[in-house]
């Protein structure tokens, strides 16, 4: 499929924004290696780390194609600025407790599995290919998010007590997965990516119920933090960065 200037410009954006999600989120992941609160939890963690990692490589490699500007994969994650990324707020904030980190996984994983069953229909065959691989692990993600939303919900006070106050912390970064704008409206009106609209009201169905099965209240819905779409981000983007590309821009000729 031949893709005009416009276009192609618009999918490169929008392919750094889905690829830089999994990116940092994959690494905010990996701070819980040898940190599970069980041995099995410390590997399943580190899985779903290494997932999201594949994932992006291989978006941000179909986004160096698109971009066609000789850049790589490798170039795309190491040698990019904060300003520079895409990825939503959400995923870029400290990991903080275990219940903080199963909600924020559970919320962004419900919202990957929609948009990867989407983008298996996209005009793009080679989106399309890469969405179908990930969505096989990002199914996974999103059992094992779910379960552990229904173990901490229904467990002890404490352990509802701190999976609802994540839930209160996090929601109000929610809402930028879902963003419209002119990049979502010119691709999605050539069949290249769904309408955001639409996942945006499956997620919220998806949400309301495993909140109904776990006694989670859902929260009050008012400011959505916004920004990181367009390059404005925490503070936290930054100290992710020095730690993700310090190795690669210390020795950038050198070969693994």
């Amino acid at each position: 499929m031949r893709l005009d200037t416009e276009i192609r410009d618009a999918l490169f954006s929008f392919l750094l924004r889905i690829a830089d999600d999994r990116l940092i989120l994959g690494h905010r992941l990996s701070e819980w290696c040898g940190h599970g609160p069980i041995l099995e939890e410390d590997i399943a963690l580190t899985n779903i780390s290494l997932d999201l990692l594949g994932q992006a490589e291989a978006y941000l490699k179909f986004a160096a194609e698109v971009e066609g500007k000789s850049r790589t994969e490798d170039d795309l994650a190491y040698f990019r600025e904060v300003i520079d990324f895409k990825n939503c707020k959400l995923v870029e904030l400290p990991k903080g407790d275990f219940a903080f980190t199963i909600a924020r996984q559970f919320f962004f994983s419900q919202y990957c599995v929609l948009l990867c069953e989407k983008l298996q229909q996209s005009s793009l065959e080679q989106l399309a290919g890469i969405s179908a691989k990930a969505l096989k692990e990002t199914t996974y993600h999103l059992r094992h998010s779910y379960q552990w939303m229904l173990r901490l919900g229904g467990g002890t006070e404490e352990s509802r007590q701190r999976l609802q106050n994540a839930v209160d912390e996090l929601w109000n970064y929610t809402g930028e997965m879902f963003l419209t704008d002119t990049i979502e409206q010119q691709l999605s009106a050539q069949n290249i990516i769904p309408s955001f609209v639409e996942i945006s009201a499956l997620w919220k169905e998806n949400v309301a119920r495993c909140f109904r099965e776990s006694s989670i209240t859902i929260p009050q819905t008012g400011f959505m933090h916004s920004g990181g779409r367009i390059g404005k981000h925490t503070e936290h983007l930054g100290h992710i960065l020095s730690e993700m590309q310090i190795l690669t821009r210390s020795f950038p000729k050198a070969k693994w």
